[in-house]
């Protein structure tokens, strides 16, 4: 067993790994939002 586990289960590399996915599938959805607002904003203004 590696001596190096998290209370989640993970090791240290997994851990890692699934932040580098988290935080890219974060940002992809941060961009699809700014795109979608921003095609609302050109569409309505007011909105």
């Amino acid at each position: 067993m590696p001596s190096n586990v998290h209370p989640s289960g993970l090791t240290d590399e997994e851990c890692q790994e699934f932040h580098s996915y988290f935080i890219k599938g974060y940002l992809l959805w941060a961009a699809g939002a700014f795109f979608a607002h921003s095609l609302v904003w050109i569409w309505r203004p007011w909105f």
